[in-house]
């Protein structure tokens, strides 16, 4: 009879990539928290029929539970088996697991073996999955050497990161993995942020494929990006760890910003829901006049000013008491928003570090 392998993450670790598929068995709502990168979930038990073998084991006993679980489990399976892998061949191996390593993963991963497919099932399941993450974002940032770029909001940071790994530099996107781009107007209208764990989830599977024998890029983030946290053993190296400042001329910063906030200028409603946040910092004179220009439509004199009375004196408070070296940072001037511009820019920083 042929039985599933079971194997601890460290072990399977080296060869994550190799499978040619990772199995979540857990319910959507666990996947959607977090997940390992690159699974697909295949739920055994849905939420709800979760739910209900949950209560079944509480409230009249574990015989009655089981009963209805597993048939509950075999009728999935066998949906998955049919909607998912049946054009699989001989040689495809999958990853298997659920919260504990246990009966949920254990039963799929049972029933792939059967047909012949060499699976392998995660002892432990994605608990150990997350105990290795949380022991490894300790240490693993520490291995890197890394190149922050700095400079006020809206200078291009962002975009400059993206055309440096474009052009094959090793890049740590922060704002992209939170999806957020950093400031209290920074939420994504179309992409809601990930959860805590999803979020260190990424951060690790991206450092996990670098190579500590070259730069890694990153931006000057804060301790938060919108409502995560960068791990802190990550946040301590990027403080200690030469900077760059990009120079953009202030009116093409509010135009850079007038691009990338486009969905504010389109919906000043939502745009000053946002405002209201800064009504502690500024007052709600200055925030009604704020709404005021939003409503009338003049979004460039209100992003100039957001840009003069909020953002330019928090990031000057905050680059020099975090960013030890930004004192001796390296000047990089770049006259506009053009792809060239980005560039030249991006050749000049990788070519000196």
């Amino acid at each position: 009879m042929k039985y599933p392998a079971l194997q601890p993450f460290a072990e399977i670790l080296p060869a994550l990539d190799a499978f040619d598929a990772i199995i979540d068995v857990r319910s959507p709502s666990e996947f959607a928290e977090d997940h390992i990168p690159g699974a697909i979930n295949c739920p055994v038990l849905d939420d709800d029929e979760r739910a209900r073998v949950g209560t079944l084991y509480k409230q009249v006993n574990s015989f009655e539970a089981k009963k209805v679980g597993a048939a509950l489990v075999a009728r999935n399976i066998g949906r998955h088996i049919d909607a998912a892998f049946r054009d699989k061949p001989r040689d495809w191996k999958p990853l298997v697991y659920c919260w504990r390593g246990g009966n949920r993963s254990g039963s799929m991963a049972h029933v792939l073996a059967r047909i012949g497919w060499p699976a392998v099932q995660l002892d432990g399941g994605y608990k150990e999955y997350r105990r290795h993450v949380n022991a490894e974002l300790t240490e693993l940032p520490k291995r890197f050497s890394y190149r922050v770029l700095c400079g006020t909001t809206g200078s291009g940071k962002s975009r400059l990161l993206q055309v440096m790994a474009r052009m094959g530099a090793q890049v740590l996107d922060l704002e992209r993995l939170a999806a957020h781009r950093g400031s209290v107007l920074g939420n994504l209208p179309s992409e809601p942020q990930p959860s805590q764990k999803a979020f260190e989830s990424s951060v690790w599977h991206a450092l996990r494929h670098l190579d500590p024998a070259r730069p890694v890029f990153v931006e000057s983030e804060s301790k938060k990006v919108g409502s995560v946290r960068v791990p802190e053993a990550l946040m301590e190296c990027m403080r200690a760890s030469p900077c760059v400042v990009l120079d953009l001329p202030q009116e093409r910063r509010v135009q850079l910003l007038m691009e990338d906030y486009a969905h504010f200028v389109d919906a000043p409603d939502s745009l000053n829901r946002q405002l209201d946040c800064l009504v502690a910092l500024h007052g709600r004179e200055k925030i009604d006049r704020w709404h005021a220009m939003a409503n009338g439509g003049q979004i460039a004199p209100l992003v100039g000013e957001l840009l003069v009375d909020h953002y330019d004196p928090a990031y000057n408070r905050s680059i020099h008491r975090n960013f030890v070296l930004v004192g001796q940072a390296r000047h990089v001037a770049i006259p506009d928003i053009g792809e060239d511009s980005f560039l030249r820019a991006a050749r000049e920083i990788i070519d000196a570090s």
